[in-house]
């Protein structure tokens, strides 16, 4: 994923499922990847900035999150980064609810692409604002757990927090 901005602010926590790196620009929350997630951005040039007030507020909300006093979470995205068909998919998965899943199939027919399932598939795959844009909530036709780029201990793990664990 390239980042178009010129000035990517990042800040890196530890939470209950490792250690996360959050990026942002001047439109708000840009990233939040875990280490070693696939398809991480290249984040040379990037920097470092533990006082930026979007990152330290995902970073406060994404705790509460992880301890359980948080279902909802109330900061600026910026989902610029990827293509048109990308962000309506990142778009739609803003739209499902917290202890509630969905299918590929079922954000295909949402975003008005029935038959894109496979690249549905791809672009939740390369969904940037892992956690607060609920990818970890989409799983196969049959209700599987299948891919997620922060593996599928964290997958599972998400969707046990949130009381959907298939």
């Amino acid at each position: 994923m390239k980042f178009k901005s010129s000035t990517i602010h990042t800040l890196h926590f530890d939470s209950a499922l490792g250690r996360i790196t959050l990026a942002a620009t001047d439109r708000g929350l840009a990233g939040v990847w875990f280490d070693r997630q696939r398809h991480s951005p290249d984040m040379t040039g990037w920097q470092r900035n533990d006082d930026h007030p979007v990152l330290r507020e995902a970073a406060r909300q994404l705790d509460d999150y992880f301890a359980g006093r948080r279902q909802h979470f109330d900061l600026p995205l910026d989902l610029s980064h990827g293509t048109a068909f990308q962000q309506s998919v990142w778009r739609a998965l803003l739209a499902i609810p917290t202890g509630q899943t969905t299918s590929y199939g079922a954000v295909s027919a949402g975003v008005g692409r029935p038959a894109a399932v496979r690249a549905v598939g791809a672009a939740v795959g390369r969904n940037p604002i892992s956690v607060i844009v609920p990818c970890h909530r989409v799983l196969g036709s049959d209700g599987s757990l299948t891919g997620y780029a922060g593996g599928l201990e964290r997958k599972s793990a998400l969707l046990e927090l949130e009381g959907a664990h298939p």
